[in-house]
């Protein structure tokens, strides 16, 4: 299997199975000398684990994480960096009644077509569990990015849709509740509606919005490797993601150009920022933000019509644990493979100080 690695010089490769022994990664590229907060990525950890509240999975993971190289005496080395974190709750048995059926919209079918083969447990590789690895070499990526800061939240659950300006929110209310959105109101009733689907044995999708604020001018490498370009190959590598936008987005094709354009301030800046912070695939120092839509768990404790390893037609029903919305755990990975791409472009140009 291939497409482990991302990044050009900040590398992060990943690894290991959602019922395996453990899951981790090597990252490669961190310059020497940046001292580690163990504890900051502890938290960030902990924001993404399961069993956190009652509107996620109930599989019970404390999601430690253990280095194995690339640190001496709390700074990095220069080395690779390696990590693993161990699974301790998993219940394979869960999973029985779908050995030899493919479950709807996962990856069941395609693994088995593509490999000839395919771990059941959990999905194997193919499980959200890999991105416990890459909020690891995000939380590492956030610490080498001094003075930039990643702020995503919850901007919409299922129909409901938050059109507050970001500008206008606290981000300091977003680890309050926990949906993770920075509007405590709008919070709950997301909360609610997540509660009312997961009692009906289904799930719902959502939205994250992320914003990158005191990015330097210049991250980008046109034409191919423009800074939008790289984010969205990050934000859609995320599982469950099907669409990301950025600045004015979607909405930006009702528009004309005259009300569309950014007009410069004197000093660079500009009027406004529907360009969401990146010209010509190059930032220019004004806010970079952007959405990322996530859709429905696919796994729903219903029964539902499928098929099996024979081609016959079979019905099934979900069991074990499973995120009624994956939204609010996938908030700190959407930060992560942010920090991850800002901070690869950041090493890639050597003209760009921090």
């Amino acid at each position: 299997m291939a497409g482990n690695t991302y990044g050009t010089i900040f590398k992060l490769t990943t690894f290991g199975e959602s019922h395996g022994k453990a899951i981790g990664g090597i990252i490669d590229g961190c310059p020497a000398g940046l001292e580690i907060d163990f504890d900051a990525i502890q938290r960030d950890l902990d924001r993404r684990k399961p069993g956190q509240s009652k509107i996620v999975t109930q599989r019970k993971e404390p999601d430690t994480v253990d280095f194995l190289s690339g640190i001496f005496e709390e700074k990095t080395t220069g080395t690779p960096i390696g990590f693993q974190i161990v699974n301790t709750n998993q219940k394979s048995k869960d999973y029985g009644h779908i050995k030899d059926t493919y479950r709807p919209s996962h990856a069941d079918y395609t693994y088995d077509k593509k490999y000839g083969n395919r771990d059941y447990r959990g999905g194997g590789r193919s499980s959200a569990r890999e991105t416990a690895s890459r909020v690891v070499a995000g939380a590492i990526a956030k610490q080498f990015l001094k003075g930039i800061t990643f702020h995503a939240f919850t901007s919409a659950v299922g129909d409901l849709s938050m059109d507050t300006p970001y500008q206008e929110l606290d981000f300091n209310e977003i680890e309050k509740n926990d949906v993770r959105c920075a509007d405590p109101a709008f919070a709950k009733a997301c909360e609610e509606k997540i509660k009312v689907i997961k009692k009906q044995g289904d799930t719902i999708g959502g939205v994250i919005t992320c914003v990158i604020q005191n990015v330097p001018i210049g991250l980008g490498e046109p034409v191919f490797d423009k800074l939008h370009a790289e984010l969205g190959k990050a934000m859609l590598s995320i599982n469950a993601v099907k669409g990301f936008e950025y600045g004015s987005g979607f909405e930006g094709a009702k528009m004309k150009g005259s009300d569309h354009n950014d007009y410069f301030n004197n000093d660079g800046t500009t009027k406004t920022n529907l360009s969401g912070g990146v010209q010509g695939g190059i930032s220019n120092g004004m806010d970079i933000y952007f959405k990322v839509a996530f859709k429905p768990v696919a796994t729903v404790m219903q029964k539902q019509e499928t098929i099996n390893a024979a081609g016959e037609t079979v019905e099934m029903q979900g069991k074990g644990r499973h995120d009624p919305c994956v939204v609010p755990r996938a908030v700190p990975i959407v930060e992560a493979m942010a920090a991850l791409v800002i901070a690869d472009f950041v090493l890639r140009d050597k003209s760009v100080r921090l």
